[in-house]
């Protein structure tokens, strides 16, 4: 305790002090300095305001995982869901016999083993057939660049036969990835093909160059290494959307394995 000379005339002033101010002389000039030690005496002390923010941060972290855990078990559900429904709708059950664009044969059972990205089009499709192809091979690639995970194959069969030979497959499909694998075959064969997917398509009436447009459905299938149809994707499907649920098809897939 600092003990203080004081005149008489100071004492008078001692009754108007506040709590934990301390009185310093100095000469002839009277100083009034508040004690920072003395201003918490006698008061209890709660958490710090560091705990309180950990307290605080790590029960909004809880929230937050519980949360994502919930959504992410939802959206697994919906899959199986909707992959459920899909099988049971008996799209692309049948077998299919084509001629690749090297001419060799090819029929479903070759694509066993593996993750397939299919499209049915043609190659005189003006856009498109084109746009839907290009999206496909973004997908493939954007899967390609994790080695984590399977490649999968990409295939275009054509619905215009007539004019969509070997060759003609073959000068087309080398403009956007060097694994997309073009089939053609006869028209019966394609029917076939098409019929067992459910694609739809039918050719326009011919102008005066003898050109048509062939107008048909419009969607990629994802078959998985069982040869299952898996999914479908429309035009509104970007292909960050469609990566993300292959990603989750292959995930399920190899979660079921023994």
């Amino acid at each position: 305790m600092l003990l203080l000379t004081l005149g008489p005339r100071v004492w008078p002033r001692l009754s108007q002090l506040k709590p934990g101010v301390l009185l310093r002389s100095s000469g002839s000039e009277t100083l009034y300095v508040k004690s920072r030690c003395l201003s918490g005496q006698g008061q209890p002390q709660g958490p710090g305001l560091r705990t309180r923010l950990l307290v605080t941060a790590l029960f909004g972290a809880g929230l937050g995982w519980a949360w994502l855990e919930a959504r992410a078990e939802k959206e697994r559900w919906r899959q199986q869901q909707r992959t459920e429904a899909l099988r049971q709708a008996a799209v692309g059950q049948g077998n299919f016999s084509l001629l690749d664009h090297q001419g060799q044969p090819r029929c479903k059972a070759d694509f066993r083993g593996q993750w397939v990205l299919m499209y049915f089009g043609f190659t005189h499709c003006p856009d498109i057939c084109p746009d839907e192809l290009e999206k496909l091979v973004q997908v493939v690639q954007q899967l390609e660049a994790e080695p984590d995970l399977p490649l999968v194959q990409p295939v275009f069969i054509t619905v215009d036969p007539a004019r969509d030979d070997v060759a003609a497959m073959a000068r087309y499909v080398q403009d956007f990835h060097p694994r997309l694998l073009g089939l053609t075959g006869s028209a019966e064969q394609v029917a076939q093909a098409s019929r067992s997917y459910r694609v739809y398509y039918s050719a326009g009436p011919k102008d005066e160059d003898q050109d048509y447009i062939v107008d048909h459905s419009i969607a990629i299938y994802l078959l998985n290494p069982d040869g299952l149809f898996t999914d479908y994707y429309g035009r509104s499907r970007t292909a960050e959307q469609i990566v993300d649920s292959v990603r989750q098809h292959m995930a399920a897939f190899h979660s079921t394995l023994p």
